[in-house]
């Protein structure tokens, strides 16, 4: 097994000690409970009684409506998320990382040039998990809160603040981190699991009948004798397998293994205990909807259901917060975004970062979804479309993999992947219908990202291609300052660019101006591989020029945080003493300016310029030390 650092440890006899793998599995398991399914476990609050009202267009179901919505819940579940995601997609990881960014990276590495068409299905997916981000926190604290309505309808005026109250304390929180919260993760949402399954067994022991919902007659009965309302109850039912995204998306922070037993062994089991319990409360009130996930917790346990389905909502509410800072440092390490500040929270884990300024959007779009919508039942509309575009774009990243890395028979790539996207766009339709009752939120704030991404993919190629045309090729300046040498003065010099075949303007810059070379000059550039971690041994590559120069690659995952002195440290074993104390880095700051010659609508231009100005100073992103770094400015017209 390789170490970090590129050494090998000594194998380890796991038949012998046993228990340490159960013991971490056991570990694992418990924090994918609260971290990977905490979206998807608190789904039963609120995605059985929207169904139940879709398919009855009212408060009152019929028997065959119940059955019929129970089983496609039921369905829907084990061919989504026990299939669709626990079979397969988990097995397509990209060195054990997850996500869709991640299923973008291995697709596209897949092809021998970078394809622009799968960049562009991971933009549109990248967008749309954004969108779920802002719908999950209010629409899952909403319905948790709402939930003190069943127990006194007075606490009517005080839904709405009290959830602001607590979303505000769960962002104000993220600049601690997650680490000391997450220890409690896991055990809270573990009780949450065993008390809505047993709330849903004591309801089934009472009408077994329920259990008929299993078959799936009762589905295709439903379609049948309820053409007209089975549409938007579909829409509704896929309110119970939102969250399965986030199993892939936390692929690399638990492993597969864990997930998969998670889900078996606690999680499916419990849901569908749950969801049977609902039907067969509803059954026994006569067909009366209401809110059966907190009105069949009668007497003493009401209350205390109402507060551990808020502590499961913050937490899910906490899970896809995080995953919203995982995204962005990706797609910022793949330059699908400008580099935005990054903040470590943990020494130990590297995946654990705050992120101020997404943080502060993320709560401004959240807090006014709940202020504008008011309702879970409201904010249920805007909730789907996002979410079932997403599960659509992993589908079609998927048969990617199944084709060019699995090497799968056509076939059985097309027919598996029909099933899946017959399901996906089958939820999708069925939710895109509510674009006007709320669904533009999600798709607005998708829209934004994508927008934000191509733009800044976009923009950073047109300045490339346009820095590059006026810049001098750095073999040819190399020979030529050998011949006739400017005044040499002592130390290194290190240029970073992004283009190692020209030279770097903050060079000619210098050589401008100061008219001196230093007596070591290493053009530097940074690189992000299409993986998630690149080991030491990969990290450096070095290129001698001539005597005065030499080229020096850096090459990062998407998941590292880039640290160029550390890296650099590593040169050492290849031959390049290098200094910290005796070495200066010369950045080129850019002052961008908008032209109607750039290639781009002048709009965009000054889009692209606003994104370049929220970029996060480079020194601090790159940890290169303030006291050895020289910047130069110039100024350039897009």
């Amino acid at each position: 097994m390789a170490l970090a650092n590129g050494a090998e440890a000594e194998p380890v006899d796991q038949s012998s000690h046993p228990e340490i793998k159960q013991h971490s599995t056991k570990v694992l398991m418990l924090g994918a409970l609260g971290v990977v399914y905490g979206d998807i476990g608190t789904s039963p609050i609120y995605a059985f009684r929207e169904a139940l009202h879709a398919s009855s267009g009212g408060d009152v179901a019929n028997r065959a409506d119940i059955l019929g919505v129970l089983s496609l819940i039921i369905w829907s579940l084990t061919i989504t998320v026990t299939v669709k995601y626990i079979m397969f997609v988990l097995r397509a990881d990209n060195r054990g990382e997850g996500g869709v960014l991640s299923l973008m990276a291995l697709a596209r590495g897949s092809f021998s040039t970078r394809s622009a068409i799968i960049l562009g299905i991971g933009i549109i997916g990248a967008s749309l998990f954004f969108g779920d981000a802002v719908i999950t926190p209010a629409i899952s604290v909403l319905s948790a809160v709402e939930g003190m309505n069943v127990v006194t309808p007075a606490f009517q005026p005080y839904v709405v603040p009290l959830t602001l109250v607590i979303l505000a304390m769960v962002f104000a929180v993220q600049r601690f981190g997650t680490g000391g919260v997450g220890l409690v993760f896991g055990p809270v949402t573990a009780v949450w699991f065993l008390a809505i399954g047993l709330s849903g067994l004591k309801h089934i022991i009472n009408d077994p009948e329920i259990l008929l919902a299993i078959s799936p007659h009762y589905i295709v009965a439903f379609l049948i004798n309820s053409p007209d309302v089975s549409f938007v109850t579909i829409g509704a039912v896929f309110l119970a397998v939102t969250g399965a995204e986030a199993l892939y998306a936390d692929l690399g922070h638990f492993g597969r293994k864990p997930i998969v037993l998670a889900w078996l062994a606690i999680v499916f089991p419990c849901l569908l205990l749950n969801y049977a319990g609902q039907g067969a409360y509803v059954l026994a009130k006569g067909g009366t909807v209401g809110h059966p996930f907190f009105e069949m917790n009668e007497g003493w346990a009401l209350i205390p259901m109402v507060v551990l389905a808020t502590a499961a909502t913050v937490i899910a509410s906490q899970a896809v917060i995080s995953g919203a800072y995982s995204l962005t440092r990706q797609a910022v390490q793949l330059n699908m975004l400008p580099r935005l500040e990054i903040l470590h929270t943990s020494e130990r884990q590297s995946g654990q970062v705050y992120m101020p300024r997404v943080n502060m959007l993320l709560a401004l779009v959240v807090m006014l979804l709940v202020v504008g919508f008011g309702e879970s039942s409201r904010l249920a509309s805007a909730y789907g479309i996002s979410v079932t575009g997403n599960m659509l774009v992993t589908t079609a990243l998927l048969f990617v993999i199944m084709t060019r890395i699995w090497k799968w028979p056509l076939w059985r790539a097309v027919a598996l992947t029909v099933l899946f996207a017959f399901i996906d766009i089958g939820f999708f339709a069925s939710n895109i219908v509510k674009v006007f009752e709320g669904g533009w939120a999600s798709l607005a704030v998708a829209f934004a990202i994508i927008l934000g991404m191509w733009t800044w993919v976009r923009g950073s190629r047109y300045l490339f291609d346009k820095t590059r045309r006026n810049e001098i090729p750095l073999d040819f300046l190399a020979a030529n300052l050998l011949k006739k040498k400017p005044q040499v003065v002592s130390g290194t010099a290190v240029f970073l660019t992004s283009d190692p075949l020209s030279a770097p303007t903050a060079l000619m810059h210098s050589l401008k101006h100061y008219k001196v070379l230093h007596e070591k000059n290493v053009i530097l550039s940074v690189v992000t591989a299409p993986q998630p971690v690149v080991p030491d041994s990969e990290r450096v590559k070095l290129e001698t020029v001539n005597e005065l120069f030499m080229r020096v690659t850096l090459t990062f995952g998407y998941m590292e945080q880039p640290n160029i002195p550390r890296a650099l440290a590593i040169c050492r074993k290849q031959g390049w003493k290098f200094d910290i104390m005796t070495t200066s880095f010369f950045l080129s700051r850019r002052s961008l300016k908008a032209s109607p010659n750039s290639g781009m609508p002048i709009w965009q231009d000054r889009l692209f310029i606003g994104l370049a100005k929220t970029a996060s100073d480079a020194t601090e992103y790159f940890q290169i030390p303030t006291g050895r770094v020289v910047e130069i400015g110039t100024q350039v017209a897009i």
